[in-house]
């Protein structure tokens, strides 16, 4: 009997090429995941298993908890399941929880909110252990200018200057609830909800207000590049390493 199971996955995207399984493609977290569960369940080549994640991550972004959902037909339990995964899955990914859930739970369209946090480095030394995970910048930027800006990036507005899909053809209007910049140390960690983000949207937002940091452009220059809806009136995008899906909301 088929059951939808819900799984809550970390990984470090460092080597794959986003969560979206592309043709050609193995090095890719849902790509991962469905050949895994393909040889749990035996699944014949035309029916394979489907893994539906929250969101799809681009290549090198990380995740501490990804939510995905998946309709398996095996006589294993909860606990067998989770643990034939971990077990065949590369240390780089984990099932950290898998649990039955309602038969109509799909993780992409419940999904209501998400938050994903941006690390940034500045001091005399190397994040030799985090170098992975962190963007190095080359001098300190003035955070104060950059939560100015912020702050007028939030609320309900069309982001489609900060999309770095250019033939995007739905909506571009989304919902940022809040953006906080918190230093501790030598890392700077810019944390962004809303109910939902458009391809490299962190990314470009991140790279903006680091250019308003570094007195690049003003914190006021954020309404214009809103209202302009062209990317090229935003600023570079981060590199994908200091990105991390941190939770989704439901």
């Amino acid at each position: 009997m088929k059951k939808n199971y819900k799984m809550i996955i970390s990984y470090d995207g460092t080597r794959y090429y986003g969560w979206e399984h592309q043709p050609g493609q193995p090095m890719t977290i849902q790509g991962k995941l469905e050949t895994v569960l393909g040889r749990m369940v035996q699944a014949p080549e035309d029916h394979p298993v489907v893994v539906i994640g929250a969101g799809r991550t681009d290549a090198g972004v990380h995740a501490r908890a990804m939510t995905a959902n998946v309709i398996l037909d095996t006589d294993m339990n909860e606990s067998q399941i989770q643990e034939y995964m971990n077990r065949y899955l590369p240390e780089d990914i984990s099932v950290n929880e898998l649990k039955q859930c309602a038969d109509r739970f799909h993780s992409r369209f419940k999904a209501i909110g998400k938050t994903y946090c941006y690390t940034c480095w500045f001091g005399k030394t190397k994040p030799v252990f985090d170098r992975r995970y962190v963007t190095v910048l080359e001098k300190m930027p003035d955070l104060e200018a950059m939560r100015r800006a912020a702050a007028l990036l939030t609320g309900m507005h069309d982001y489609k200057s900060f999309c770095g899909n250019s033939h995007m053809k739905k909506s571009t209007v989304r919902v940022v609830d809040s953006i906080e910049i918190r230093q501790k140390g030598p890392y700077i960690r810019l944390f962004f909800h809303g109910n939902g983000f458009l391809q490299n949207m962190v990314r470009i937002m991140t790279g903006t207000l680091l250019e308003v940091g570094y007195g690049k452009r003003k914190p006021e220059d954020m309404t214009a590049i809103l209202e302009s809806r062209d990317r090229q009136a935003a600023g570079q995008t981060a590199p994908a390493c200091g990105l991390c899906l941190i939770s989704v909301d439901y």
